[in-house]
Parts: C-alpha cells; sequence; structure tokens
C-alpha cells in the first residue's frame, strides 16, 4: 500500500495513545467536509484519503483489538467511506461526525 503518511506508517502511529491517534483522524474528517461545504471536492478528497488512511492504522494497531475497539473502528470505517465518498446510505449527519472526533480531541488534550 502507498502510504500519505510514510512516517506514521512505518511505526510512528503506534507511539500514540488511541484518543490522539482518534483525534488526528478527525481533523482530517472535519477538514474533508469543510472543503466538501465550500465546493472543493480536490481538497476534500485529498482529506477523506487521509483520514481513511489513518483510521486504517488506528484498525492495524494491536492495542486497539481490545474491549471492543475494534468493532467500533471497522464499522466507523465503513460508514466514513460510504459518507465520503459513496451516497451515504448509512444517513451519517457530518455535525455528528465532527462531534463525535471532537470528543477525542478533548480528550486527548487532558491525557496530556
Amino acid at each position: 500500500m502507498n502510504f500519505v503518511h510514510k512516517q506514521l506508517a512505518a511505526g510512528g502511529w503506534l507511539k500514540l495513545t488511541f484518543h490522539e491517534q482518534m483525534a488526528n483522524i478527525g481533523s482530517d474528517v472535519i477538514r474533508a467536509i469543510k472543503w466538501r461545504d465550500k465546493g472543493r471536492e480536490d481538497y476534500a478528497s485529498a482529506a477523506s484519503d487521509r483520514a481513511l488512511e489513518l483510521l486504517w492504522l488506528t484498525i492495524d494497531d494491536p492495542r486497539n483489538h481490545t474491549r471492543g475497539r475494534l468493532r467500533e473502528l471497522c464499522r466507523l470505517y465503513e460508514n466514513l467511506a460510504d459518507f465520503l465518498y459513496c451516497d451515504n446510505e448509512f444517513r451519517t449527519d457530518p455535525q455528528k461526525l465532527i462531534n463525535y472526533f471532537l470528543a477525542f480531541n478533548y480528550a486527548a488534550r487532558l491525557g496530556r
């Protein structure tokens, strides 16, 4: 696989906590939503690619294969892919996505 985040894919991602990983994913998801709202599909697509790549790295992190996280992460991947690239069959609300990821941002900041 060709990664945009080569250093993170090479192991840097594993140095982050779960909350930090999710906050970083959220940053790109929020960028994708905002660029889409501005009509910049090129930027929205690039941010979407980055978000799904980071989510894939999070799914691949063995620390996240416990406590039901893997199931949630895989369901999130499915919903994000549908929302960002398909017809939004799951009827994902962009504001709810933003709120979901902002909670991880807050949790990551508390963990410092």
